[in-house]
This record gives C-alpha cells, structure tokens and sequence, in this order.
C-alpha cells in the first residue's frame, strides 16, 4: 500500500468539495495551490478563492503562483515533497509541474470524455439537448483533457435541470470519483483506458459574450436546452427592443409553450403577469429576468412596474 503526499489544485467551489472529501477520508494532503487572491466587488477588495478559504480553516499550507514555470515555485512545490497531485477546477499546467510526482497528476473533469473536452462542459451538456452526463478522472498528459482515463461515473440530465442543479450533483458525483481514483492508487490497483478519437466528438469552450447570445431563430426545445444551459451562471442574454429603447437582458428562468401562432419569431407578448416570446413553433414563457442596472426578479415582478410597448420584441 502506497502512502500517499497529496498536493491538492483547484479554484472555484466546485474544487472545494473535492478537497473536503479528500480530507475527510483520512488522506495526507501537504499543500494547495490555487489562484491568486483578487479584486472583487465594488470596493475592489481583494478575495480569496474559495479553495484558499477552506484550506485555510483547515490549517493547510497554500500556494498561490501567478507564474507556475517560476523557479521559485518549482522550489516551493518540491519542498512539499509530494507523489501525487489531484486537479480539479484549476488551469493547465506546464509540464514541469504535472509530471513532478512519482504516482502523476490526475484530474478531474465534469464530462464522459472524450466528450466535452474544454472549459465549460456542465454548460453544453445541457445546451446540445444531452439526457446524460457524468464525471471522469484521468492522467494530465501535454494536450487538454486528453490524457488516460481512470474512472468515469454517469449521472441523468433532466429537464428540471439547470446548470446550477446538475453543477451540484457533479460536485458531489465528482467529489466521489475522486476518492475512489484514490483507492486505487493508494492500492495501485490502477488500469487506465486511452481516450479514443472519433467524429463527432463535442466540445466545451469557454463561455464569451458571443456564444450566451440568445438566436431567436431556433425551435423552442433548442431555446430551453439553451438558456438553462447557461441558468443561472453566466446566464443567456439578449436585446430587448421596447419602443425606441434597447435594454441589454439577461433570462433565467423560463417555460416553453409548443402551440401554433401567427406572431412573427421574436415578437414580445404581454398578457397581465405573463411575459412571453414568439419562435417559430411556439413560446418562450418567462419567468425571471434582468434588465440592465436591476436585480434578478420574477417577470410578475417587473410588470407590477414596467411596461411593454406594442411592438416590442426581441433581437
């Protein structure tokens, strides 16, 4: 049986339960490394990352690099002596720091790779229409989401979901994933199985202003898968054209109405509480929206105190 030294990497909250469980299974872990504290809010005050703030309650050694080929952070990781490292949320490493420990670096990733290899694949899992996904640890190899595979776990994607619930479930699937790849490698007991190339292949890029942009061509399914993909983080947006106003609006909640109309694709319909989009096959019923400068509100909400012009619509 191997003893293990854990040097832990990781950022956002998703990281942070893996971290936890680690911990609470007993494992050695003798450092964390994660982003450098940075400016947030409206004061600008510097915050920590959420895996900083956990590791610090739990007393371990934390190091955060802006540059992660300086020498001077090769030194420090070296000094902690570790023959593991467990990636989780982080960004990618030079080779130099993956292939320091003796038993690698392995990480995990919130998709069934080789599918969804990339940024943000809990979001286009949900906005490509998919009814399952799942967590994978695999070996970091020189190419992104690439290397041998561990272990994977599925989980159902159901029409409940948004990002945020099936973001939960993978913190804990993958949290899970994480332990048992452990087992094994504490027992080295490990059979890893190569990704395999194929067309088809989906990918999950980095969400930009560009691709959360709302296209109010598509069916009204493809509406839905598209803006709970992205509900409640960073969440689908679009221009609200009222009168001679263009208001930049993000939507999150929202319920599809497959019925036929004569409206034209992206006319706004009021009827007393009700906010609603014609598309093509029907409508995109509002329940939660945000107008520029406000707060996320309920649409009944709003309309207790806004008005929509006949003819508004949605560009």
């Amino acid at each position: 049986m191997r003893d293990l030294r854990i040097v832990f990497m990781g950022t956002p909250e998703f990281a942070v339960t893996t971290l936890k469980y680690i911990i609470e299974a007993k494992y050695n872990v003798v450092g964390v490394i994660t982003a450098p504290d940075r400016p947030a809010g409206r004061g600008r005050k510097l915050q920590q990352s959420a895996v900083k703030e956990f590791a610090v309650a739990n007393e371990l050694p934390v190091l955060q690099p802006t540059n992660l080929k300086s020498p001077e952070f090769l030194e420090e990781l070296k000094s902690l002596k570790p023959n593991l490292q467990v990636v989780v949320a982080f960004r990618m490493l030079p080779k130099v720091v993956w292939q320091l420990p003796e038993f690698g670096t392995f990480n995990l990733h919130a998709s069934l790779l080789p599918q969804y290899r990339g940024a943000a694949p809990i979001n286009w899992s949900i906005i490509n229409g998919d009814t399952h996904t799942g967590a994978s640890t695999f070996f970091i190899d020189e190419k992104i989401d690439t290397g041998a595979m561990i272990l994977q776990k599925e989980t159902p994607i159901e029409l409940k979901d948004n990002v945020g619930s099936l973001h939960d479930r993978l913190m804990i699937l993958g949290a899970e994933l994480v332990i048992d790849t452990l087992d094994l490698i504490k027992n080295d007991k490990v059979k890893t199985i190569s990704q395999k190339e194929s067309e088809g292949l989906k990918e999950a890029p980095k969400l930009t202003k560009e691709n959360t942009r709302i296209n109010w061509s598509l069916s009204a399914t493809k509406l839905f898968d598209f803006i709970r993909g992205l509900n409640p983080y960073p969440a689908a947006w679009t221009i609200i054209k009222n009168g001679e106003i263009e208001l930049n609006t993000k939507l999150y909640d929202i319920e599809i109405l497959i019925e036929s109309h004569d409206k034209e694709p992206g006319e706004i319909v009021q009827e007393e509480n009700k906010l609603k989009v014609a598309v093509k096959d029907g409508y995109i019923l509002i329940n939660e929206i945000q107008l520029p400068g406000k707060r996320k509100m309920k649409t009944k909400e709003l309309l207790n105190g806004y008005q929509f012009e006949t003819g508004a619509k949605v560009l």
